[in-house]
């Protein structure tokens, strides 16, 4: 297990915006930041990021913790798995004490697919640089590529012995279970016998935006025609073809520098252009381009630049993933190389100022691009000629951004020399024809479930929220020292109640702590209760009290409310209101007023709620009224006129 002291200095180095910041592309906003969320499918920010707090949330799911919490609910990671990943990111040397046999045997299947990934590469690449068959075959066919060894090692590429059981009997011999090995697609496994899969084949580990092993690709040396050129592992919990992208990994800080990403096909492309020095590059490993994949680009860019080789079929075919992009509201250029060359071959040709230079003159905005394309095509044929300009106005149409769609309009009608009316006319047939067919399908998913009964519409706990706002108060501004007005209940000259005003000095949580002393009020709720008192303790103990350091040891429970507490004024950050000369109020210039007017609001809503009970009780006992009662009444509903008198509001 990792020692507490290891765990310790993690949490004190880490810094979450570095460590979200390789996976969510983060723009500054005031002293915090914000971003697309990384856990839904969203076009305008509601991730945001407090370094002064040490925290994250996302509004769109309701996420939210720090830097560990955010590699558990994004990379999957599991608590040991975060703390290790931030040691190695950070360079901490991790202290561990003995492991038992049984908390061995409880790693999850999960870690453990891991576990045979990560020793499937290392015997891959040990297999390259360490044996005879492995340096004759597999590393000359990589030196043949171009690579240099030090690319080699970068990527992890390796070789799988032409040997039937070569990798899964040695892989046993180590330890690793058949049932792991089989899961992950390593060992095919047909009743008694079993067999490596990327028998005689080079290998591309696939790695996930984090590092970690999720798969293999396996390319075959041989002129087999039985056997396909490239061999992928199958679907499993840890590996989703349609959710990663090969290269994401060693791009993804290049991709949020460069605010782009080169989208090519193969593997070779992506090592090739990375080793010439164009590190913002990503592949689809083969694979149609998923909305997946391309919203894991969307989190650290905006822009993708897709590049094609000079085989017009293979531009035609691939041309489709185009509308993909569009619908996900990004920018995307296209760039071709010339006839018999692919990114591969190009990028190995050129140094990398020439190849950055060709990428930069030669990549066009996608509507020019298409319709040069489809204009070669129509040539003189005005039918055809008519529906490839459908065909444009139909990629169009999948833009979101309204003002995009009229320029691309603007640009379509120059280059196919049409009037710009036709074509917006065209553009609102197809909207039209879309709203209808996606509301027609409303109106049945509507008509299907009205057979199920609403549920009525739920009350605001006001209690519930009260709480949390009293917890919310304590963390941000617990220790702070403030002048608070008290109010105390006296009786003038006339016989009448008042509230006499009295200003004293105190820290926010000894005030908030006093008054609910004094008014024996408790938590309804057991957790905020727990948490309340767990705050006021480390408050009373520590008078340096920091934050972070506190949420850095909350219940992974609580994780997602105490985020939600401290990060609510960071939320309203994501509408830009102060460029709509709207100034919301701090309220760190108001404390006293807030934690007076939020115990106030408690009391009145307990007022409230026993002078229904004493009502209650007055008419259960019609017969004979209790006097008592209705003074009890009485002076509870006095004291509730005069606090909301001081609350400045009718209650």
């Amino acid at each position: 297990m990792i020692t507490r002291t290891t765990i310790d200095q993690v949490f004190e180095t880490a810094r979450v915006e570095e460590v979200i910041g390789d996976f969510v592309q983060l723009k500054k906003s005031g002293s915090s930041y914000k971003g697309l969320s990384p856990f839904s499918d969203e076009r305008t920010p509601s991730f945001m990021v407090s370094p002064v707090k040490q925290i994250w949330k996302d509004f769109s799911s309701g996420k939210g913790g720090n830097a560990v919490t955010f590699l558990m609910e994004h990379e999957h990671f599991s608590y040991p798995e975060a703390i290790r990943y931030l040691a190695k990111k950070y360079n901490i040397e991790i202290e561990e004490t003995e492991q038992t046999d049984e908390q061995k045997e409880q790693a999850n299947e999960r870690e453990s697919m891991y576990l045979v990934s990560e020793y499937a590469s290392n015997y891959f690449q040990r297999i390259i640089n360490d044996t005879d068959q492995g340096k004759a075959i597999g590393l000359s066919y990589f030196t043949e590529r171009g690579f240099t060894p030090e690319t080699i090692k970068e990527f992890g590429l390796g070789y799988s012995l032409d040997e039937w059981r070569a990798f899964t009997d040695e892989a046993l011999k180590q330890g690793y279970k058949l049932d792991f090995l089989q899961k992950t697609g390593l060992t095919i496994v047909k009743e008694d016998k079993r067999f490596d899969r990327f028998k005689g084949r080079v290998m591309f580990p696939i790695h996930s935006m984090s590092g970690r092993i999720l798969g293999f690709g396996g390319r075959i040396l041989t002129n087999d025609k039985k056997a396909a050129k490239y061999v992928n592992s199958p679907e499993s919990d840890i590996y989703h073809k349609s959710k990663v992208l090969y290269g994401i990994y060693h791009a993804k800080k290049s991709i949020a520098k460069e605010n782009n990403c080169y989208l090519v096909e193969g593997y070779t492309d992506v090592i090739q252009f990375h080793q010439t020095g164009i590190k913002n590059v990503v592949a689809s490993s083969g694979t149609a381009l998923t909305p997946e994949q391309i919203r894991l680009i969307n989190r650290l860019t905006p822009n993708i630049t897709v590049l094609f080789d000079g085989d017009a079929a293979g531009v035609r075919a691939s041309i489709r993933g185009i509308d993909l992009i569009l619908e996900q509201g990004m920018n995307v250029k296209v760039c071709t190389f010339p006839d018999g060359e692919d990114p591969d071959s190009f990028a190995k040709q050129n140094t990398f100022e020439e190849l950055a230079t060709y990428l930069d003159e030669n990549a066009k905005d996608f509507i020019s691009f298409k319709a040069s394309l489809l204009m070669d095509e129509a040539k003189n044929d005005p039918i055809k000629k008519a529906n490839l300009i459908r065909d444009m106005v139909v990629s169009i149409s999948k833009i979101p951004d309204r003002i995009k769609k009229e320029i691309y309009i603007q640009e379509c009608a120059k280059i196919m020399d049409i009037s710009e009316a036709v074509l917006f006319s065209t553009l609102a047939q197809i909207s039209k024809k879309e709203f209808q067919e996606a509301n027609k399908e409303y109106k049945q998913e509507k008509k299907a479930f009205e057979v199920i009964k609403q549920k009525p519409q739920q009350k605001v706990d006001i209690q519930y929220e009260l709480e949390r706002k009293i917890i919310e108060i304590l963390l941000l501004y617990g220790n702070k020292t403030e002048d608070f007005e008290d109010l105390i209940l006296k009786e003038n000259e006339e016989g009448l109640l008042i509230l006499e005003p009295v200003v004293h000095e105190a820290k926010v949580f000894e005030k908030i702590y006093m008054d609910l002393q004094d008014d024996e009020m408790e938590f309804t709720n057991e957790a905020f209760k727990t948490l309340y008192y767990t705050v006021i303790d480390t408050l009373n103990q520590d008078p340096d009290f920091a934050l972070e350091s506190f949420v850095n040891k909350v219940d992974p429970e609580m994780a997602s409310s105490v985020t939600s507490m401290l990060m609510n004024d960071e939320r309203y950050q994501l509408h830009d209101w102060n460029r709509m000369n709207i100034f919301p109020k701090e309220k760190d210039k108001t404390i006293a007023q807030l934690v007076s007017e939020t115990i106030l609001s408690l009391r009145c809503f307990l007022i409230e709620q026993k002078v229904s009970e004493y009502k209650k009780d007055t008419l259960d006992k019609l017969n004979d009224v209790n006097k008592g009662v209705l003074e009890e009444v009485m002076n509870y509903s006095n004291l509730k006129m005069l606090l909301s008198r001081k609350l400045n509001r009718v209650l």
